[in-house]
């Protein structure tokens, strides 16, 4: 009997993940073998346990950079990938070709080289790249391929030894001066101090009140509608914009009259009996263009704002839709769109919305991105025919972000939309009052896309908020008056979405990383970021790390440096620049970070460095090693500290929250008096996570005694027996849901 040959594949395809390789695979047929590295196979060594004994004596060892050796980084194969690479070096044997087909962006350029370095093949090796993944871009790209390209990979090495230098150099020094498992990084750091600028701003800022009046009318044809009041004997009303932040008083030289409540309260009744007349009517046009197609960036933040998706979920599941072949590649700082998904928009636009909604020309969309050299193509829906969400197999959150971009892909090759604006001045004694509308006579690209606005109440542009048809001189009739009382308000904290515009318009980092940023400060590791309402609240621990890196590196947490360093990564990209020299002068040498850190570690005290005082607050705040805590000394006596619980943001800290934990603290445990069932008393206590409620002392009998914690509108001085009774009773059973027979505990 003949032996029978294993028949030789054409060739080895490599893609990083395991979707993306079952569906090239179909595409490809069965001459192809495809398979995936799931990610990077080899890294700098993450902890000491990962470098080669050999090296392990070098005193580089522990950055996994020969700094002494033209910065030659140390790569060690992942553990968990040395069956991989055992694997693909085994199929690679029996192929005619080795075909790099990672993502088209540095990083998986970078992947690409690894894997080829340490496959050390004996046949020809092709780089082969797309943007989607559908039977025609994969084909295409297998009969148009090239070699890798070196520029990138050493962009994305250089990026990759800067930020190990930066990290490994900068955080030895926290865990030193603050506490242990902190970290800095290059583009993080800037992130959470731009957070923590923020904050400061928020305790900083002093609030200021003011009031007008609201007028509700009536035309002639008794149509109603509303004005505000905008001037008074001939001078402006005074608005929130009038505030100085710091004083909560008007700005120095504002010609604006500032109307208290008992005036306003005088002027309504004034006003309730006098005549009011149309004086002015003012109509403006206004074209809107519609947005750009999405890039990583405005994807992540549009995600943020109209599903409420975080920056990581949005790209977990924007990288579900591109390995199904739904979307292009979700990594890339560029707007354009090929001619190919031009035509499908534009057949889409005349079949779904008619011809008044298709301009006449396609819109070309330029790349604002200085370095906008990821991908090359925007994100859009895959293929050449725009399907909408209803045509394709996607459910849960990854059809609500598919709906998304093929709503925004379209409408970017839409009409613009045509608003009139209407303004009308209404004069009632010595005051005038305006009302302004607002009328979609052409909806235009609205028909498929809105862009959603990062503050809640502002107005939606799509919507009509029409003004009743009035004339000149023509008189009202005065139904009500209303008197408003408003309070200035602190700037707002960063959500993820204006977090990353922020980042992106300081040019710091590249949207390709914002996501693993934003889930990188908010790690319960670091602890410089929670979320609260979807805000990004800058914690204690921040501002004590922060602090540290303005007073002795400025450079290394300023914008405009950080943005600097990013150009300079770009120019070794394009080849415009070398990379030995920029390391050097980061590292190296007098000026260099590594002196820097050894000349300044010594006169970093670390209990002034854990120390916070911060504007108003008669406390100082410090950041322990098991978080921060309150500390108090009055005359001669000892310090008395107190826990600061997680939900107490360093603005809303206020010295009347500061003395409450503080004698809660210096009084101990307070008794409410005894528990009717267990028989044992009921205490009040603070621990670090706020005030709670005990029944009962810890023993070795009872080692955890029922705990409950007192909510935040209930004051725990005031706190009385028969309040904690009730609080001690939740959660209560309420009987079982009707679907599926749970226990409901409300």
């Amino acid at each position: 009997m003949a032996e029978t040959t294993k028949q030789r594949k054409k060739g080895l395809v490599i893609v990083e993940s395991p979707a993306k390789a079952k569906k090239i695979a179909e595409f490809l047929g069965g001459s192809y073998e495809v398979r995936a590295s799931v990610g990077h196979v080899r890294d700098l060594p993450e902890k000491a346990a990962d470098i080669p004994k050999e090296f392990k004596k070098e005193p580089w060892s522990n950055l996994g950079v020969n700094v002494d050796q033209g910065f030659a980084p140390l790569y060690v194969v992942s553990p968990d990938k040395k069956k991989t690479v055992t694997e693909l070096k085994k199929l690679l044997k029996d192929a005619e070709e080795l075909i790099i087909a990672t993502d088209e962006d540095r990083e998986g350029e970078s992947i690409g080289w690894h894997l080829v370095e340490l496959l050390e093949p004996k046949v020809p090796v092709r780089r082969m790249v797309f943007s989607e993944i559908t039977k025609k871009a994969i084909l295409d790209a297998l009969n148009n391929t090239r070699h890798i390209d070196m520029h990138l990979v050493e962009a994305q090495e250089t990026r990759r030894v800067l930020d190990r230098l930066y990290g490994y150099t900068l955080s030895p020094l926290l865990w030193k001066k603050i506490r242990p498992r902190l970290s800095a990084g290059r583009v993080q750091s800037v992130a959470v101090r731009i957070l923590v600028q923020r904050e400061l701003e928020r305790l900083a800022f002093k609030s200021g009140t003011f009031w007008d009046l609201k007028a509700n009318l009536k035309t002639k044809a008794g149509k109603e509608f509303s004005a505000m009041l905008t001037t008074l004997e001939g001078r402006r009303i005074a608005t929130g914009k009038d505030f100085d932040e710091h004083t909560g008083k008007i700005k120095d030289g504002a010609d604006v009259r500032l109307l208290g409540e008992e005036e306003t309260l005088q002027l309504k009744v004034r006003l309730e009996q006098g005549d009011w007349k149309v004086t002015s009517i003012e109509e403006r046009q206004q074209m809107r263009k519609p947005p750009a197609p999405f890039m990583t960036s405005t994807l992540q933040q549009e995600a943020n704002r109209k599903l409420g998706m975080s920056a990581r979920e949005t790209m977990a599941s924007a990288q579900r839709l591109y390995q199904d072949g739904h979307i292009t590649y979700m990594r890339t700082d560029s707007v354009s769109l090929s001619q190919e998904a031009i035509q499908a928009a534009r057949g889409r636009i005349k079949s779904d919305f008619g011809d008044a909604y298709l301009p006449d020309a396609p819109r070309v969309y330029a790349n604002k991105q200085k370095n906008a050299q990821e991908a090359h193509e925007a994100i859009r829906p895959a293929g050449t025919e725009m399907k909408p969400v209803g045509d394709i197999d996607v459910s849960g959150r990854d059809a609500k972000l598919y709906d998304m971009i093929w709503k925004r892909t379209v409408a970017s090759q839409m009409s613009d939309a045509r608003l009139r604006f209407d303004t009308v001045s209404i004069e009632a004694g010595d005051a005038e009052f305006r009302a302004t509308g607002r009328t979609v006579e052409f909806p235009g690209y609205f028909r498929a896309y809105v862009e959603g606005a990062d503050d809640p109440e502002a107005v939606h542009e799509e919507e009509d908020a029409a003004l009743p048809e009035m004339a000149e001189n023509e008189n009202l009739n005065c139904q009500t008056l209303e008197p408003l009382g408003h309070e200035t308000k602190p700037p707002a904290r960063y959500t993820e979405a204006t977090l990353i515009r922020k980042l992106e318009q300081e040019g710091v980092g590249r949207p390709s990383t914002y996501a693993s940023i934003i889930g990188t400060i908010q790690g319960e590791n670091r602890g410089y970021v929670r979320k609260q309402n979807n805000q990004l609240v800058p914690t204690f621990t921040a501002m004590a790390v922060t602090r540290l890196l303005e007073d002795y590196f400025p450079n290394l947490v300023d914008t405009g440096f950080t943005a600097q360093m990013e150009q300079s990564l770009d120019d070794i990209s394009n080849g415009t620049s070398e990379r030995l020299p920029y390391l050097q002068q980061f590292y190296s040498g007098q000026e260099g970070l590594d002196q820097q850190v050894k000349a300044k570690e010594e006169t970093i005290d670390p209990r002034s460095a854990c120390s916070l005082h911060l504007e108003g607050l008669t406390s100082v705040v410090r950041v322990g090693k098991y978080g921060p805590f309150l500390e108090k000394t009055e005359g001669e006596a000892e310090p008395v500290t107190a826990s600061l619980p997680d939900e107490v943001s360093p603005a809303d800290l206020t010295n009347e929250v500061a003395e409450k934990l503080i004698r809660l603290k210096k009084e101990g445990p307070r008794p409410l008096g005894m528990h009717p069932e267990a028989g044992e008393p009921i205490y009040v206590k603070v621990g670090p996570f706020g005030p709670y409620l005990q029944v009962g002392e810890v023993t070795e009998e009872n080692p955890k005694p029922k705990r409950v914690s007192i909510p935040k509108n209930v004051d725990p001085l005031d706190l009385s027996l028969d309040l904690a009774l009730k609080l001690l009773e939740l959660p209560r059973r309420v009987g079982h849901h009707p679907a599926d027979n749970r226990v409901v505990n409300a």
